[in-house]
């Protein structure tokens, strides 16, 4: 595959992965729970590197990039197996954010102050 794919064309090599190689989609239930398994893995991650716990002494770093591809992964499998096309959705996402978080962000206190891991 080459490094940079849309999303479209990322759902076909999923797709084919599976197929050829995966043997088949495990149940949509299924993929849910290894969904939250790798957010999991994600946050793990994500609190000992920019959080406030640290890694054990003997346990090896894990890569962030990977645990994301992982994620990102299986999320691509729930889409392809429920028919869901993720470049449409995304772009009725973005649509739907725009219109209804227009102001509201700009307009949020909170968020013109300086907060963690805006250095």
């Amino acid at each position: 595959m080459k490094k940079d794919v849309g999303v479209r064309e990322y759902q076909a090599v999923v797709d084919r992965w599976i197929n050829d190689i995966g043997v088949r989609y495990f149940s949509e239930l299924t993929n849910l729970g290894i969904l939250m398994e790798e957010a999991g893995e994600v946050a793990r991650i994500m609190t000992r590197v920019y959080g406030d716990q640290s890694f054990k002494r003997a346990e090896p770093k894990e890569d962030l990039g990977d645990e994301l591809a992982d994620l990102m992964f299986v999320l691509v499998c729930i889409a392809n197996q429920t028919g869901v096309d993720l470049p449409e959705a995304l772009e009725k996402n973005m649509i739907k954010k725009s219109t209804r978080d227009g102001t509201r962000h700009r307009n949020n206190p909170k968020l013109r102050e300086e907060g963690p891991g805006q250095d």
